[in-house]
């Protein structure tokens, strides 16, 4: 077991392919997308709107945590710009890709 970065990410759907390019560039590779998000934030809630394009996305995904500094750079800036929220968390990893491709 190891410590590693947990990210969840709440954005706009539509710019989804902008958020996974950037975890992409800042060395995160895996991520898990549920689409459909709804609930209420600070804009207020998004369970009435008909327009999919309006849809929020979820997105989870986790790093080494000196991988994390670079994430946020590459981050932050977007969701500044267009909007979503990111939070992190630290987690326990039980069995690691890593060690698995190393035997």
């Amino acid at each position: 077991m190891h410590v590693v970065k947990k990210i969840e990410i709440i954005a706009n759907s539509f710019e989804l392919a902008k958020i996974l390019d950037n975890l992409d560039k800042s060395g995160v590779h895996s991520h898990a997308v549920i689409r459909n998000v709804v609930g209420k934030g600070l804009r207020g809630t998004t369970e009435d709107l008909d327009m999919t394009m309006l849809d929020n996305v979820y997105i989870l995904a986790f790093c080494m945590p000196e991988e994390l500094k670079r994430v946020v750079e590459n981050i932050k800036p977007l969701l500044n710009k267009f909007g979503g929220t990111c939070y992190v968390s630290d987690v326990m990893e039980i069995r690691s890709v890593r060690c698995i491709a190393s035997l």
